[in-house]
């Protein structure tokens, strides 16, 4: 069978080709991260944002260190495919907004002469939790292409797309604590918050690209149906019009983020812990386990809402119910051991934030303290069968050396270390987890 390419894409059904094609646009964006949830989200909403007139756009696309992906979408003319999956049924798309793709770990100095080119006016990032952080290969390559920028001084915005709670002011500071605050002439940094479930590609994924394409696609990747992209509205050098495809543009994203990343991201790592423990190998078979459902019910009716202020017209309960049926798709085969990666660096966001809340105010909050005991079990590196679990953390060596995780303040908060209160819980969980293992606690709970 043939690859995808620019001479098969004709070959698609007229559902499946792309709106564009490589080299029919300009380029105006570079975006750092070409993974898989930039390929299904960011990317995707540029493509439609041109096609519905939303201006004369492509991107620049840089995989800062593996080529995995890179030379797959180099051999297929910077095209791939994107399944939506939504049960047994895959909708299948090719994307054609990639005007160039680049690899930052050989060639630095082509990213570098990108982000001080004035034709790049956006630069999107997608590089997970711990690449915000002093001393990363990205904030370098950031920080030496502003530098040759400020010669021009041709405005900027960058643009975080991580889950990170403020990740524009996050990012502005890690920028600023290099360069100084000179840079605020002709940079902006908008903050974002981005939901779509995209598990990473395996080969059941290019055999389902394949079948539905009838081309070879290394590339593809596979989402769930739902999408949402919310944007502070800071672009000092133009944009693509992403509201024209759905996009929110908005001049606070705050509260947007805080509902997702408390719901909807930490019921994610609930379930990856709690799944991995009990060996459900998906998120949507962790749910699936005795008991699971209704304690991710009560995490965020009792735990999480009341830390909440959601956008105007939204339910936390309603919003809740309705991550609860997206991870009940089986079609994604999201995995919990790939949720469950980094953990040190997402659960102050996801979690921890909430017990912090919720003990502020007087309160234990049962559920989301179940939920750091089964990762601290988690760490320890056995499932509830004996069977190995894998640590993949940035402090994974200090993880499994601490006689006291919460003793951790690279993790914790001040205080929780000190929270009589709080540590009889998390040993009382601890206890059960140990003797009954997760379905057996989960058992107790109902």
């Amino acid at each position: 069978m043939e690859r995808l390419s620019r001479s098969t894409v004709d070959r698609l059904d007229p559902a499946a080709r792309p709106a564009i094609r490589p080299g029919e646009v300009g380029t105006g964006i570079l975006h750092l991260g070409l993974g898989a949830f930039h390929r299904a989200h960011q990317a995707v909403y540029t493509e439609d944002a041109i096609a519905r007139g939303g201006g004369d756009w492509a991107i620049a696309a840089v995989a800062p260190r593996s080529r995995a992906v890179l030379e797959p979408l180099l051999e297929q003319d910077l095209l791939f495919s994107v399944l939506t999956l939504d049960g047994e049924r895959v909708r299948p798309r090719v994307l054609g907004v990639h005007a160039r793709a680049m690899h930052a770990a050989s060639d630095p100095a082509a990213v570098e002469a990108c982000l001080a080119d004035p034709g790049i006016r956006v630069v999107t990032l997608t590089v997970t939790e711990k690449a915000y952080r002093a001393g990363s290969e990205v904030l370098g390559l950031l920080v030496r292409g502003l530098r040759a920028r400020a010669a021009s001084g041709a405005p900027l915005a960058l643009v975080s797309c991580d889950n990170l709670p403020g990740n524009g002011h996050r990012l502005r500071a890690l920028v600023t604590a290099e360069l100084g605050e000179s840079v605020a002439g002709f940079v902006s940094f908008p903050s974002t918050m981005v939901d779509r479930i995209v598990p990473a590609s395996t080969e059941a994924t290019f055999a389902t690209a394949e079948a539905s394409l009838g081309l070879i696609d290394r590339a593809a990747v596979a989402a769930e149906p739902f999408s949402q992209w919310v944007i502070e509205d800071d672009f000092p050098g133009g944009r693509p019009a992403w509201d024209l495809a759905g996009a929110i543009l908005t001049g606070d994203v705050a509260p947007w983020e805080r509902l997702k990343l408390r719901v909807l991201n930490g019921v994610h790592s609930a379930l990856a812990y709690l799944g991995a423990l009990a060996g459900a190998p998906t998120i949507d078979r962790a749910l699936a386990l005795p008991g699971m459902r209704a304690a991710m019910e009560s995490l965020i009716r009792a735990d999480i809402a009341p830390t909440l202020r959601p956008p105007e017209g939204l339910s936390v309960r309603r919003y809740g119910e309705s991550v609860l049926e997206r991870f009940s798709n089986p079609a994604l085969r999201h995995r919990t051991l790939q949720v469950a990666m980094d953990g040190t660096q997402k659960l102050p966001q996801r979690l921890l934030g909430t017990i912090a809340d919720r003990r502020a105010a007087g309160d234990m909050p049962r559920y989301a303290t179940l939920v750091l005991a089964a990762w601290m079990r988690f760490v320890r590196g056995h499932a509830d069968d004996g069977s190995p679990l894998p640590l993949d953390d940035p402090l994974a060596d200090r993880l499994r050396a601490a006689p006291s995780l919460l003793e951790l303040d690279a993790v914790f908060p001040p205080g929780f270390a000190d929270d009589a209160e709080l540590r009889d819980q998390l040993a009382s969980w601890g206890r059960s987890l140990q003797r009954h293992g997760v379905v057996g606690t989960l058992e107790a709970l109902r």
